[in-house]
């Protein structure tokens, strides 16, 4: 044993480092996952509700049924409101993610738990205006 252990302690170890060598890539990586070009902004602010009367009121007073309509409208499912937690933070980042839209999860989250009917309007707007082909370049 205490020759294993010998053998171990007069074993060097190698790591080779790039010293001075510069490799410059010359080809662009795609990543699928990201959205190419510069985010762009909403459609219309956190608080243009009045903008489009009907998404006001439905977000207004009809809040988790406006939610599933949303959701269908997004491709999904009608339940994911029903059945996914904060439904309406992950529906704002998968939009911001799809459509290269400024923002972050952090932002998504503030904005859905404190002007939440604001927030679930600004999301109706823009997938109604993504539907409508009329979204920002």
């Amino acid at each position: 044993m205490s020759t294993q252990y010998e053998k171990c302690e007069t074993r060097e170890v190698v790591i080779t480092q790039p010293g001075s060598t510069v490799v410059q890539v010359t080809s662009m990586v795609s990543n699928p996952l990201m959205p190419r070009g510069n985010p762009r902004d909403w459609n219309t602010g956190i608080c243009s509700c009045f903008e489009d009367i009907p998404i006001c009121l439905c977000g207004l007073f009809l809040g988790p049924c406006h939610q599933c309509c949303i959701a269908t409208d997004m491709g999904e499912n009608c339940c994911v409101p029903c059945c996914v937690p904060n439904s309406l933070i992950t529906m704002r980042t998968q939009i911001r993610g799809r459509h290269n839209i400024q923002g972050s999860i952090l932002s998504d989250c503030c904005l859905s738990t404190i002007l939440q009917p604001c927030a679930q309007c600004q999301l109706a707007r823009e997938v109604k205006s993504i539907k409508a082909g009329k979204a920002q370049a």
